[in-house]
């Protein structure tokens, strides 16, 4: 595949350069057959690719095609324009099961771009024009929480809470989701990113989505968040929230010790109390 890249690549005067980023550039991630080809392609223009896209059947037969600005701008309604002439993506999926997410940048568009990424491994630089990789923190790595964001994460885990609750006992369940998902999951995994930062010096990526949680946490504290997960069964749905709910307090204890922040078990109490009632029928 990286050779048919830089065939492809060395073929095309359009394409000045072309770099490898993401996992498979970053030698300390093992590498397996799930990831992505992700690529960069330095060019004097776009618009010759976009209007004809024929030069794409180079890679292989393509089962699938996903245009992402352009996907953006037709499904974002808060998304007015985007400039295609600077920027533009295909990330395709051959038939042998290969991933590429190809990102096609226009020369300065790309080098401002270059530097924000840590890991990175040139392919083919035509015109000597990508500067070196810059050292950088890990990215995703964790920054230290203010008391104020602490508290703040604090309060919205538990307040929201209430909308979840609220959910299941009006029988709403895409509602009860939407705010257990959108709002508690949100505070519960900062709060985790948090915890992993502690115990690892604030080192360490978590990966997107958190999918290195397994690696950083406590057994018992990632088999606990495992069963924050429901499916469409409310006694099931009580069941993750309870599991959210001490998974959250024994992270935001830590997280608070390990600072001297102040963990306000009273608001923790408070509403513990409230979900009580609205799970029983009793309020």
């Amino acid at each position: 595949m990286i050779e048919l890249i830089i065939k492809i690549a060395g073929m095309d005067d359009r394409i000045r350069a072309v770099y490898l980023y993401g996992s498979k550039a970053d030698p300390n991630i093992e590498k397996d057959k799930y990831q992505d080809y992700d690529l960069v392609f330095v060019v004097t223009e776009t618009n010759s690719f976009i209007s004809n896209k024929d030069w794409l059947n180079e890679f292989g037969k393509i089962d699938f095609i996903f245009e992402g600005l352009w996907n953006q701008l037709q499904f974002n309604i808060n998304i007015k324009s985007i400039d295609f002439s600077h920027r533009y993506v295909w990330s395709m999926l051959l038939e042998d099961g290969s991933r590429i997410d190809l990102v096609m940048e226009v020369k300065d568009e790309a080098l401002k771009n270059y530097t924000n990424k840590k890991h990175t491994e040139v392919l083919l630089d035509k015109d000597a024009c990508l500067p070196e990789t810059p050292t950088m923190m890990e990215e995703h790595a964790a920054t230290k929480p203010s008391e104020e964001k602490y508290t703040a994460c604090c309060n919205g885990f538990w307040w929201f809470l209430s909308y979840v609750a609220k959910g299941i006992a009006r029988d709403e369940l895409p509602f009860a989701m939407s705010s257990y998902n959108e709002f508690i999951r949100l505070t519960l995994d900062q709060m985790i990113v948090w915890y992993i930062g502690t115990i690892t010096d604030f080192s360490v990526s978590t990966g997107k989505g958190g999918k290195y949680y397994k690696k950083y946490l406590p057994k018992e504290l990632y088999d606990l968040y495992a069963k924050t997960y429901s499916d469409s069964n409310s006694i099931n749905f009580w069941n993750a929230i309870c599991s959210c709910c001490d998974l959250f307090k024994t992270t935001a204890t830590h997280v608070g010790n390990y600072f001297d922040f102040v963990y306000d078990s009273k608001k923790e109490g408070s509403m513990l109390n409230y979900l009580k009632k609205v799970k029983d029928g009793t309020l």
